[in-house]
């Protein structure tokens, strides 16, 4: 049974840095995306970021490029989201997905994603 379980969120000030973590079992990474996605009661699953198992390739939403970091430890099944200079509009659940691997249009959205954590809640004050 696959199981994604998130964790590392809490609460920060804006500027702050968060690392999230998302801890894989019960499967075995080929060709995979993991991804890391939000959620506020205005928006739906946004999409933040992919790294695609099999070559490491990355590919970042322009809201946080530059700020978070998705990065995977092969040897925990592990993988990771370093939120640097957080802002308040930061605040959301975030969640961690694994899916098949795609082409990049279809790893920004959300239905592509099998399998999901549920959730960290991150909230950032000014």
């Amino acid at each position: 049974q696959v199981q994604l379980v998130e964790s590392g969120g809490g609460l920060a000030q804006a500027g702050d840095s968060l690392r999230l973590s998302c801890d894989v079992s019960g499967h075995t990474f080929g060709d995979d995306a993991m991804a890391w996605f939000r959620q506020t009661p205005a928006v739906d699953r946004e999409f933040l970021a992919t790294l695609m198992i099999p070559d490491g390739t990355t590919w970042y939403a322009d809201s946080v490029k530059g700020r978070f970091t998705i990065s995977r430890d092969n040897a925990k099944n592990t993988v990771y989201l370093q939120m640097n200079r957080l802002k308040p509009e930061d605040t959301a659940i975030y969640y961690c997905a694994l899916g098949p691997l795609r082409g990049i249009s279809s790893l920004l959205h959300p239905g592509t994603y099998d399998y999901w954590g549920r959730g960290t809640q991150v909230t950032v004050s000014s």
